[in-house]
């Protein structure tokens, strides 16, 4: 059983440096294509397609607020870890632009490898004690605090922000998006164990 108190500081760090660096990806692959995903990362990419705000800052500044219901539910090592992850994103997928360009990419194959992508950084940063933030944290906020189960507080959540976006981005598009965030929950659901790693 894999207990993310026994990485050593240098496990963690690579750790959350390779979440970082492939959720940042995952960032390029979606604006890139014009698409959207759930969560706090899908809010700030919607709202940096609306104003017209880069992601990064946009990301890092809604994320703020979280950290502490984070640091109450999770504790100061979560919520250190989890403000580095946040951080390293942000700047990350700023820069990765000028070195990382797509020729052709088609938006079903584009919104594949962003769920792969995606998935794969959640699942690191799981294991290393930490998270992208956001909705995530309020609910299990939530769930500790009422009958509501955390996952319907995140479905509810997304629910509400695919149908925003449909207000904004044409059918199709938000069809493929919808595709990248399945395949992003489904590597997690089918490679997370909550009882190995956090309870997130």
């Amino acid at each position: 059983m894999t207990d993310p108190r026994t990485h050593s500081p240098f496990e963690d760090a690579q750790g959350i440096a390779y979440g970082g660096m492939m959720a940042a990806f995952g960032i390029v692959i979606l604006t890139h294509l014009g698409l959207v995903t759930g969560q706090t990362a899908g809010l700030a990419v919607l709202i940096s397609y609306m104003t017209g705000w880069a992601f990064g800052p946009v990301f890092f500044v809604i994320n703020l607020p979280f950290y502490w219901l984070g640091w109450r539910r999770f504790g100061m090592a979560f919520t250190v870890k989890t403000f580095a992850a946040v951080a390293l994103v942000s700047v990350l997928s700023a820069l990765l632009p000028r070195h990382v360009g797509f020729a052709t990419l088609h938006p079903g194959v584009g919104a594949v490898l962003f769920g792969m992508a995606s998935g794969s950084a959640l699942l690191a940063l799981f294991r290393h004690g930490a998270s992208l933030g956001g909705v995530g944290i309020v609910a299990l906020w939530v769930q500790d605090h009422s009958r509501l189960r955390a996952g319907w507080v995140q479905l509810g959540f997304d629910a509400v922000l695919f149908a925003v976006a449909l207000a904004v981005l044409d059918p199709v598009t938000v069809g493929w998006s919808f595709l990248g965030a399945l395949v992003a929950n489904l590597v997690i659901a089918l490679n997370h164990r909550r009882d190995r790693y956090i309870a997130a």
